[in-house]
């Protein structure tokens, strides 16, 4: 997976843009300065560098050692620090109740299986209390054809996510219709869905 990675992300240009996601942008004010925060699958650092610029202790943790690169790359140019891991999800050892905050944007690349093992690391790496901040395409996405996959099992309901996430208090949530401009990547009317969960 992390060669077909790669190769998405090699060159100049950021494939997803430099900006962060709109629903990063719209929840900035839950994260506070100094919060650690993980950003999973983040990519080529968009998110992540947007968090420390409001002074969150964000660690990226990748797939793709040519993302890593870019975001590294990219919080030097904003003037900020990320600490970055590389790392195959599906192997990875999860860190124990060590974030404020974990992020998970467009990870759309795991099949249910897998994104199970995910849902589960990104719980067991909150502190109780910690935020879960969820953001993707809805199942109606590939009738849009701007962005995400095209297996409907690796798209998101609300209903999925209070069910990967049960008994947890529910902050936000929402599945809507909205314009994406970010990169080559993601461009167009888009299929959303937004969650952001505390840890009992």
């Amino acid at each position: 997976m992390a060669n077909a990675w790669d190769a998405r992300f090699a060159g100049a240009q950021y494939h997803y843009g430099t900006e962060p996601a709109a629903f990063v942008a719209r929840s900035l004010w839950r994260i506070a300065p100094g919060a650690r925060v993980l950003s999973v699958a983040e990519g080529e650092g968009r998110n992540a560098v947007c968090l420390a610029g409001q002074g969150a202790r964000v660690t990226a943790v990748d797939g793709s050692a040519v993302a890593l690169a870019k975001a590294r790359d990219l919080a030097t140019a904003r003037g900020v620090t990320i600490a970055t891991e590389l790392a195959d999800l599906a192997q990875w050892r999860w860190p124990q109740a060590e974030y404020d905050a974990v992020l998970a944007v467009f990870i759309q690349f795991a099949p249910p299986a897998l994104r199970a093992a995910i849902f589960a690391g990104m719980a067991q790496a909150l502190r109780p209390g910690g935020l879960l901040l969820v953001h993707g395409f809805a199942t109606r996405q590939p009738g849009y054809g701007t962005g995400g996959p095209g297996q409907l099992d690796q798209l998101y309901t609300l209903d999925l996510l209070h069910a990967a996430f049960p008994r947890w208090v529910v902050l936000h949530q929402a599945d809507y219709d909205a314009d994406l401009d970010e990169g080559e990547g993601h461009r167009g009317r888009a299929a959303l869905i937004d969650f952001v969960a505390r840890k009992p």
